[in-house]
């Protein structure tokens, strides 16, 4: 059964699968903590959930939260606002660099200034087995990123440590991709030449592209696509991320498509006053509320619906 923070379930329902809970700075709290931005966690917790009671009520049952190492992970204070709603959230483990590591891996490791084996793998085998830190939870997804840069030496090493934690464990993959440089088919060779079996890999961010040809050559070679940035229309508008998911729909593709936002709960690396007015629609409900209804109007249909939202991550996780 998927492990979520509040434990194994036997049905994620309807899911979003690329959505965070918490993104926080932990250095500038540390030594900042006065800032307005500040983390008060009773105040955090009890907004997320909230939001996640919102979200429940417009049917949605499942959130998967892929806030990993280097993007300010914080279970225990997930783990707190899961225990306030009843929305599942699936926490996960890996590491989000565009390029180097963090000092602490790569000072270890092969190539590094130290050598000695690298522990990539053996962390997030861990979190996936035992628990994330202290706090039990475990992880039900692994993460991994490339982006603008393409595969650097840091990213690559992320992506093997991911690909032996999942063979390890038969944890799926869910990756951040740049689609502009069709940066999804790098990762997918990468990916499929470590033993990784494309149909566990959800192809991050493909939604940002609306070159239909490299979706449908994503597609060809086994992956999901991940349509999970809606709500972000400097990259992409809603017309046309809208658009490229009823056309995949219609050219028989639904059963390979994950529907999410990429938003977050609360983020203190962005001013929320600049992003609620730069991005009005780049909250949780936007899916439900506008980009469903949306869709029906263009045709596609109530069971491909479904199968985004519900079919799919169900086999993903399987």
């Amino acid at each position: 059964m998927p492990e979520t923070v509040r434990g194994p379930v036997a049905d994620l329902g309807a899911t979003l699968m690329h959505e965070h809970v918490f993104g926080l700075s932990p250095e500038i709290l540390w030594s900042w903590p006065d800032i307005p931005e500040g983390w008060d966690e009773e105040a955090r917790v009890r907004e997320a959930a909230a939001k996640l009671d919102a979200l429940k009520a417009e049917g949605v049952d499942t959130i998967v939260d892929l806030t990993v190492a280097g993007l300010g992970r914080h279970v225990p204070a997930v783990r707190r606002v899961a225990e306030l709603t009843s929305v599942n959230i699936v926490a996960a483990t890996g590491l989000y660099t565009y390029d180097a590591l963090p000092p602490y891996f790569a000072n270890r490791g092969p190539g590094s200034l130290f050598g000695g084996p690298d522990r990539l793998a053996e962390f997030f085998v861990r979190d996936i087995r035992e628990g994330i830190g202290r706090t039990g939870v475990k992880a039900g997804m692994l993460k991994c990123a490339s982006d603008r840069l393409g595969m650097t030496k840091g990213c690559e090493r992320v992506f093997r440590a991911v690909a032996a934690a999942h063979l390890e464990t038969g944890t799926p993959i869910t990756t951040h991709s740049h689609s502009a440089s069709k940066g999804g088919l790098e990762q997918q060779r990468l990916l499929a030449a470590l033993g990784v079996d494309l149909s566990r890999v959800v192809i991050g961010h493909a939604g940002d592209s609306t070159d239909l040809a490299y979706l449908e050559e994503l597609v060809a070679n086994g992956s999901y696509l991940g349509m999970d940035r809606f709500g972000i229309e400097t990259i992409s508008s809603f017309e046309d991320r809208v658009a490229v998911v009823a056309a995949m729909c219609e050219r028989g593709h639904a059963a390979t498509m994950v529907l999410g936002h990429d938003s977050y709960c609360f983020n203190d690396r962005f001013d929320a006053d600049v992003v609620r007015r730069r991005h009005p629609n780049y909250h949780l409900l936007h899916i439900s509320r506008d980009v469903l209804p949306e869709l029906r109007k263009r045709g596609v249909t109530d069971d491909q619906i479904h199968q985004m939202l519900v079919d799919n991550p169900r086999r993903i996780f399987a």
